[in-house]
């Protein structure tokens, strides 16, 4: 029996009750699973609770857990003042479809952070954040079109979903109409004269939406230079500069990638760790855009919003209580110092093997880049001869070594959040990155037998 067949038996044997709860999600959920990334063979896991770095599921199974909620959970799983702020905001009642103080705090706090918040609108999620960003934008400028960046994630609404996975060019999904096309601009990003070029040919670009971390939390780097030219590019023309911080805000730094590099642009969107774990999102921004949302005597146009859930309590009571110990920076500097450790001990490992990948990442993220181009390895001298900042490469890793790197992680006891990478809360301790560590030279070696990695 192959080294792959051994794992994905003994995977499936260890989890009997995942097994039963799948064969119940078959017949119940569309696409099996609540999120196209929680799908997984031989079983999807089934959490049943998590307590600071490390979650376990409905078989007894420990995970050190690099997922953390999609990003959400900066303080790790179920800290104490967040528990106890939500009970004590439950006690008062779940939703009540109004406003209330703790949305107005929230608020405020989230301004405190963000010196470009002159104004904030609370969502429910990024993908909702995302969408009224670009209404938002369409409707200051009178313009149709969204200039965005290939490898760049954004949601998952029609807008967005085109330039995400190669090949970028397509639609990105069935049921994306035919005319987004026509309104849509993807480049890539890095290249500032590229994108003078279109902006000077099309008038019509309402904004350029970005992540600042580079496409989808950093799996494809970005120099903080380009994010200067791009606002210095967007602000002569008139085209409003979108930050996508829903990763990235108040884990880059209390104010987000944003503060990182001293940028400011005119809108930002928001959400995991600024709802504490819970649901939620906010877009912030220049007030003179953000009154397009005021009510008026005089029944001018306005941009509409609604959500029956906007600035719930219990959310809004997890938020605040997290975003207190954000604004002093110290979970923060301690998740970035925890994936720093791991960063540099996984990269050994894969120095110790002479593998032709590399371990990258800033702040308290990492990723993999494991390169499977014969012909690229073959000309490298080093494994630092690899480096790319290609989101044709970076996002393009094989689909059955990404499967593997995941199952074989799981099953040696670490869980991550998309692709290769992962975040790291500041719950995570020392013991976690060196058990992480085992697990992936475990991962490591079985790839490197199946034949599904390089070596120079």
């Amino acid at each position: 029996m192959s080294m792959h067949s051994e794992i994905y038996a003994a995977y499936g044997a260890e989890r009997p009750q995942s097994q039963e709860y799948f064969a119940r999600a078959c017949k119940t959920l569309g696409g099996k699973v609540g999120h196209d990334l929680r799908y997984a063979t031989p079983v999807p896991l089934y959490i049943e609770r998590g307590a600071g770095g490390r979650k376990w599921d409905v078989d007894g199974n420990e995970y050190i857990d690099f997922l953390l909620g999609n990003g959400a959970l900066l303080l790790g799983h179920a800290p104490a003042e967040v528990v106890e702020a939500i009970a004590e905001a439950v006690e008062r009642g779940t939703h009540f479809g109004n406003d209330h103080p703790l949305h107005i705090e929230w608020a405020e706090r989230i301004q405190a952070l963000v010196p470009s918040a002159e104004r904030v609108r609370l969502v429910n999620s990024g993908t909702e954040a995302t969408l009224l960003a670009l209404r938002l934008a369409r409707a200051f400028t009178g313009r149709r079109k969204i200039l965005r960046f290939a490898g760049h994630f954004h949601g998952w609404h029609d807008d967005v979903m085109r330039g995400v996975q190669p090949p970028f060019d397509a639609d990105g999904s069935l049921g994306i109409p035919s005319h987004v096309r026509e309104h849509v601009v993807c480049v890539p990003a890095g290249d500032a004269d590229q994108v003078a070029d279109v902006l000077d040919a099309d008038s019509d670009i309402a904004a350029a939406i970005i992540e600042p971390s580079g496409g989808s939390w950093g799996r494809v780097p970005l120099a903080p230079e380009f994010l200067r030219d791009l606002q210095t590019m967007t602000s002569a023309r008139g085209v409003i500069l979108i930050f996508d911080e829903v990763v990235t805000g108040f884990r880059f730094s209390p104010g987000g990638a944003q503060v990182l590099y001293g940028m400011r642009p005119d809108l930002s969107c928001f959400a995991k760790v600024v709802a504490g774990g819970m649901p939620g999102g906010a877009v912030v921004g220049r007030a003179d855009i953000m009154e397009l949302f005021d009510v008026t005597d005089d029944a001018r146009p306005r941009v509409t919003h609604q959500g029956t859930f906007n600035g719930a309590p219990l959310s809004a009571a997890a938020g605040i209580a997290v975003l207190k110990r954000v604004a002093t920076g110290e979970p923060i500097d301690q998740a970035n110092a925890r994936a720093a450790e791991l960063r540099a001990a996984w990269d050994e490992v894969l120095e110790c093997r002479d593998i032709a990948g590399y371990v990258y990442g800033v702040c308290s993220t990492f990723h993999v880049y494991f390169e499977t181009d014969h012909q690229r390895v073959q000309k490298a001298h080093s494994r630092a001869d690899l480096h790319t900042t290609e989101a044709e490469r970076l996002k393009g890793m094989p689909g059955k070594l990404i499967e593997e790197y995941q199952r074989n992680l799981r099953f040696y006891g670490v869980d991550n959040m998309s692709s290769t990478g992962g975040v790291l809360s500041s719950a995570h301790t020392a013991q976690d990155v060196e058990e992480a560590t085992a697990a992936f030279v475990q991962t490591v070696d079985s790839l490197l037998a199946q034949g599904l990695i390089l070596t120079l």
